[in-house]
């Protein structure tokens, strides 16, 4: 069983973002418990991509607030997610071909004894830390391009572990990916939450979704259009909420006598 905390890692409250005359997000709501798989699905163009990115610090929010672990924060830059302890991981994963597994896990933060790179203790905790999350590879001497998609996968999601973080974004882990792979995937993703991480997962797989994720947060247009939980809602209600199928002209003329009658 593992245990959800009562306060969230991450809250967005009334969160807002816009680009121009474009309003990308408006008002949006997330709670993120540690021990917490939250998936966040939507429609091409729903906003998940831009919530993701003012939580990593990309796009700085407008109007609203984050709070993380109960008290209200800046996140103005990449920087500042880091040091909190944010992980983000992007689909097109960053990671350098010609570089074996070793290198792309240290890139840019190298371990170095007397100024010279620790090559050694640098494998050792490569090798120490995929075990840990029960990554099978290979070796982590070859080149990250003689890996698989879900191999090199789960490599970016472990480079993402090496700051400790408390928070992980995985954006479309799955994605291009065949069914062994996806096994594959979804079950660190698993492993992260049994290791007391706090998880965003964004998928457009629902099959996915419904096997790893805890809730489903959907976003429709820059707004939020409801917050599920997988184990008492069907598939059919959350691609409703996604497509706007329960938003039509009987649920309004419902809403809106519900409103008259109060």
């Amino acid at each position: 069983m593992v245990h959800v905390s009562a306060t969230p890692v991450l809250a967005l409250r009334g969160v807002s973002k816009r680009f121009g005359a474009v309003q990308a997000l408006t008002d949006v709501e997330l709670e993120v418990h540690a021990g917490e798989v939250v998936a966040l699905v939507g429609d091409n163009g729903a906003g998940k991509s831009t919530l993701v990115k003012t939580i990593a610090g990309v796009h700085p929010i407008d109007d609203g607030v984050i709070e993380w672990e109960g008290r209200g924060v800046q996140i103005n830059k990449p920087h500042d997610a880091q040091a909190l302890g944010i992980a983000t991981v992007y689909q097109d994963l960053a990671l350098c071909d010609n570089i074996d597994v070793v290198g792309n896990l240290y890139l840019g933060r190298e371990l170095r004894k007397r100024g010279i790179l620790d090559e050694v203790e640098m494998e050792r905790r490569s090798r120490e830390l995929l075990t840990t999350l029960s990554i099978r590879i290979p070796s982590v001497r070859i080149p990250i391009a003689s890996l698989s998609g879900g191999q090199r996968q789960t490599v970016a999601i472990a480079r993402s572990m090496l700051g400790e973080p408390k928070l992980v974004i995985l954006d479309e882990p799955t994605a291009a990916l065949g069914v062994e792979q996806t096994a594959q995937v979804l079950d660190l993703v698993e492993r992260l939450r049994e290791r007391g991480h706090a998880v965003i997962l964004i998928s457009h797989n629902m099959a996915d979704v419904k096997a790893v994720a805890d809730k489903v947060a959907v976003l429709r247009l820059g707004r939020n259009n409801g917050v599920f939980d997988v184990k008492t809602t069907s598939q059919e209600e959350i691609i409703s909420a996604i497509t706007g199928a329960t938003d039509n002209a009987v649920t309004r003329r419902a809403a809106r006598n519900a409103e008259v009658q109060k």
